[in-house]
């Protein structure tokens, strides 16, 4: 059977041929084209498609296309169901999903940099399918860490670095750094992995203590704020549309930007800048 989606894919039009693959047509063929030629070319080649709007097996609700095919085809195979909130969170950027979430992100954002061919790149993505299904299902509780020497080295280094945090009601140096660069990065898919690298600061101790610092929200729900209301700001300028902003603002693509935006301002974008348009 053939499926196609849209071309340059990084985490759901990778993980869902995997479990397509795997678990429900071992014998698929999977098509990658651009956005505007997937339904004409799933008519013309008789091919289901995915991951785009308005299909059968897209994202509904919070949930992501893998969801839908789990669902779908009563798929109940311990690993893939541990697999189902770190690929939603790393495709819906919802980070705080999984601590795993980031780390998926990472390395499909990487393999996508590296490989421009979408074939070679979805054969290399179910190489990745592959491990993180062995880990859901045999590795869960293994630790890199396993000696009690180095989760004590661990646990005093996370003790320093709350020490340098200044005294009670200050705002750490971290965290106005921190705030510089989300703003600097806001269009782009950065991940608190990557910041607590670039600010050398433990990412647990950064992921505990982000929101006492950045308005009791979460990580990932303060960087959606941000970029909504960056989106908001680009909405008088009429040059640019809403594809453009939804990009301009780190969204993956514009049904995820104009879901994210309903949440946040209960208007859909579209009715958004009509609404200012009129003032």
């Amino acid at each position: 059977m053939k499926w196609i989606t849209r071309e340059h894919p990084k985490i759901d039009r990778i993980a869902c041929p995997w479990l397509i693959k795997k678990f429900i047509d071992p014998g698929a063929e999977i098509i990658y084209a651009p956005f505007n030629e997937v339904l004409l070319k799933a008519e013309q080649l008789s091919a289901t498609p995915f991951d785009i709007p308005g299909v059968e097996h897209t994202h509904y609700g919070d949930d992501c296309t893998f969801d839908y095919f789990i669902k779908k085809y009563n798929i109940t195979d311990a690993g893939v169901l541990a697999m189902a909130p770190i690929v939603r969170g790393a495709d819906t950027d919802h980070h705080e999903l999984s601590v795993h979430a980031p780390g998926l992100w990472a390395i499909s954002a990487g393999l996508a940099h590296n490989f421009n061919d979408d074939n070679e790149l979805l054969e290399k993505g179910m190489l990745i399918y592959d491990a993180l299904y062995s880990w859901a299902t045999h590795l869960q509780n293994v630790k890199h860490t396993q000696q009690p020497f180095e989760s004590l080295l661990l646990n005093a280094l996370v003790r320093i670095i709350k020490s340098q945090g200044g005294q009670e009601g200050q705002i750490p140096g971290w965290a106005v750094e921190l705030k510089e660069m989300i703003q600097d990065h806001i269009d782009t898919n950065i991940t608190l992995t990557e910041l607590s690298r670039d600010l050398d600061i433990n990412r647990s101790y950064l992921s505990r203590e982000f929101s006492r610092h950045f308005d009791n929200m979460s990580f990932g729900e303060y960087i959606r704020k941000q970029r909504i209301e960056k989106a908001i700001s680009l909405m008088a300028d009429v040059k640019l549309s809403l594809t453009d902003i939804a990009y301009l603002t780190g969204f993956s693509d514009q049904s995820h930007f104009t879901r994210i935006f309903k949440k946040h301002t209960r208007q859909s974008p579209s009715a958004y800048r009509k609404k200012i348009s009129k003032k």
